[in-house]
């Protein structure tokens, strides 16, 4: 990771946090953007972009375009910024679909769109979404969600084929991650057997590495011990 200048969508998120500071400690420099606001200032060594909506193509290309321009390149985009909702098919509400797909595959493709201009310059250009175990099969009460997540695999292969050679695009697919808010809405749960955000982070920044570069159009479960 050292010296990298690696894009993480989402950054102020449960998981986006530990992928940014983790590549961060590791030498990287690092451009965090969210949907969030946020008040951080800027160094030599990171930048956060609050109140950026991703699912908009020119809101997005700005941001990218600024992360860039702030850095002198781009290496890595970590497509992290989504959503999550429970909803059943018959029961639910068109607008759930509409939400699920706006952020979580707008959001994916609007910023690989921006960034990919750029990450061509790169030697070793990346980029990495999060897609879904549970968009492999879904259960009831997913359909919104793992409909999203599907597009998600899709866009990846789609883009991994579109610019072999040029830009390598993979994914994880972690099960449930253990973050607070999951576990407040699942307090029951064997916690132990979720996968950590760091333990994601660990496959996320080996796919941002330099070490995998012949590996493009990977969908790779990331269970924790489920």
């Amino acid at each position: 990771m050292q010296g990298k200048v690696i894009i993480v969508t989402g950054a102020l998120g449960a998981l986006g946090r530990v992928v940014a500071e983790t590549a961060q400690s590791r030498g990287a420099h690092i451009a965090g953007i969210d949907y969030a606001p946020s008040q951080s200032p800027p160094t030599p060594e990171r930048i956060v972009m609050g109140g950026v909506d991703l699912s908009d193509a020119a809101q997005a290309k700005n941001a990218v375009d600024a992360a860039a321009k702030h850095f002198g390149r781009l290496d890595a985009l970590i497509n992290i910024a989504g959503g999550f909702a429970f909803e059943t098919v018959g029961d639910g509400d068109i607008a759930t679909w509409q939400r699920m797909h706006a952020l979580n595959v707008l959001t994916a493709l609007s910023a690989s769109r921006a960034a990919l201009p750029h990450l061509a310059q790169s030697k070793a250009g990346r980029i990495v979404n999060i897609g879904a175990i549970g968009a492999l099969q879904a259960s009831s009460g997913m359909g919104p969600y793992a409909a999203s997540k599907a597009g998600v695999h899709r866009l990846t292969e789609a883009l991994a084929n579109e610019w072999k050679g040029k830009v390598t695009v993979n994914a994880v697919l972690p099960s449930i991650i253990d973050t607070a808010a999951n576990r407040a809405d699942m307090p029951k749960a064997d916690f132990s057997k979720w996968v950590t955000p760091q333990e994601l982070a660990e496959v996320i920044l080996f796919l941002a590495s330099d070490a995998a570069s012949g590996v493009t159009g990977a969908l790779i479960p990331v269970g924790g011990r489920v």
